[in-house]
């Protein structure tokens, strides 16, 4: 192994917009790979631009006339069929959408292939985690599954064990629905709870079907949760059970949008507590993955005070070069966020919550408290179905 980070990224990504006033705004990948290049992350890493996924490569997930009607709306946006979700408020189309989302799938699939060939121990791809696309329609800003498609590729590639762990706002369900069935994928989503957020699934009870079944994971946060509760749920699950599954690569979400800044949910976690979530992630595939370890973006509509930091302290992690939190953000980096948006970006790589403080599972749980109730609705479902102590 090299020892190397990847990261992906092609400008041409950008290309992935909705227009304007929709949340999913591109700026927010060109701030984050420029604040990347202002702490000189990019000089840690080496940066590829992968091809776009081919039609054979989607075709691993997507059906074949799902991926026909995207490149009829593509083509021809007053065409889109809504019956495929697209031509919709979330995803209107838009020219070239078939392009933009297949490149940003190529680099999730080349991300996960240059890993499990040993390339590089991990790559990151920012512009990925569109985990809401199923396999048959368009659904919550994503056109194409990136995710879906890159654990595919290592399925294909002869992986017999995938964990994907996904820690956007939103639950993962065009993963968990990729994989329902396959025992070889060990899907973990914590999110918020679907009583009130988009796209109202991802309950504890749903823990996967046929030989599949326990290994679908949820874990479904209440509204309000803070940096303590939400560092203490993953740690409650997740550990445990990617040690328990030894999977041969470890695949990571890590949509922005927990943060208590976010415009579209209702969660209340900082910088800080994400920051402290990738970390945890990159020590889990080094301890169980044998480092294998890929990385993707996601959710995020705060564009230049949550997105850009976030995904750099990612990227740091990955590189080996981690940003401190109490680092200043580069004066020229702000000046260029004020001349893109006309807004004043942020002036330290914090939110002054660090270091995370959170209490141990096992140090003890109190069953009255609701965030405690969320983890252990989750380890009663799915824990007993692994051969684990619930």
């Amino acid at each position: 192994m090299s020892g190397r980070a990847q990261l992906m990224w092609d400008e041409a990504v950008t290309g992935y917009d909705f227009g304007p006033g929709h949340p999913m705004d591109p700026v927010r990948l060109a701030l984050t790979r420029s604040l990347v290049g202002a702490f000189g992350l990019d000089r840690a890493v080496d940066v590829v631009a992968a091809k776009p996924a081919g039609e054979s490569t989607l075709r691993l997930v997507h059906r074949e006339d799902y991926i026909e009607a995207v490149r009829a709306a593509s083509a021809d946006p007053a065409a889109a069929d809504p019956s495929y979700g697209l031509g919709t408020e979330d995803d209107p189309a838009f020219a070239g959408m078939h392009e933009a989302s297949a490149l940003i799938a190529g680099q999730s699939v080349a991300a996960a292939e240059a890993v499990w060939r040993g390339d590089v121990d991990h790559a990151v791809n920012f512009a990925g985690g569109l985990h809401h696309a199923m396999p048959g329609a368009a659904s919550g800003f994503c056109i194409y599954n990136d995710a879906s498609l890159a654990i595919a590729r290592l399925l294909e590639l002869g992986a017999e064990r995938v964990a994907y762990v996904d820690v956007d706002v939103h639950h993962g369900d065009g993963v968990q629905a990729a994989f329902w069935e396959d025992p070889r994928v060990l899907t973990i989503s914590l999110h918020e709870h679907p009583r009130t957020l988009f796209p109202q699934t991802g309950w504890p009870e749903e823990v996967g079907a046929g030989a599949g079944e326990g290994a679908a994971v949820n874990v479904a946060l209440p509204a309000g949760t803070g940096d303590a509760g939400w560092v203490r749920a993953f740690h409650a699950v997740v550990p445990e059970l990617v040690a328990d599954f030894r999977p041969q690569v470890l695949v990571t979400q890590h949509g922005a949008d927990t943060h208590f800044e976010d415009p579209l949910a209702h969660l209340a976690v900082s910088l800080d507590a994400q920051r402290a979530v990738q970390v945890a992630c990159h020590e889990l595939a080094h301890e169980y993955a044998g480092g294998k370890w890929v990385a993707l973006g996601g959710g995020g509509y705060e564009v230049v005070d949550v997105v850009p930091r976030s995904w750099t302290h990612l990227v740091g992690v990955a590189a080996g070069r981690e940003v401190a939190p109490e680092a200043l953000v580069p004066e020229g980096w702000r000046q260029e966020v004020f001349a893109r948006t006309r807004q004043l970006g942020p002036g330290r790589m914090t939110d002054g919550r660090w270091p995370v403080g959170w209490a141990a599972w096992e140090a003890g749980y109190d069953p009255a408290d609701r965030l405690d109730q969320a983890v252990l609705a989750t380890r009663r479902a799915v824990f007993p179905l692994r051969g684990l102590l619930a």
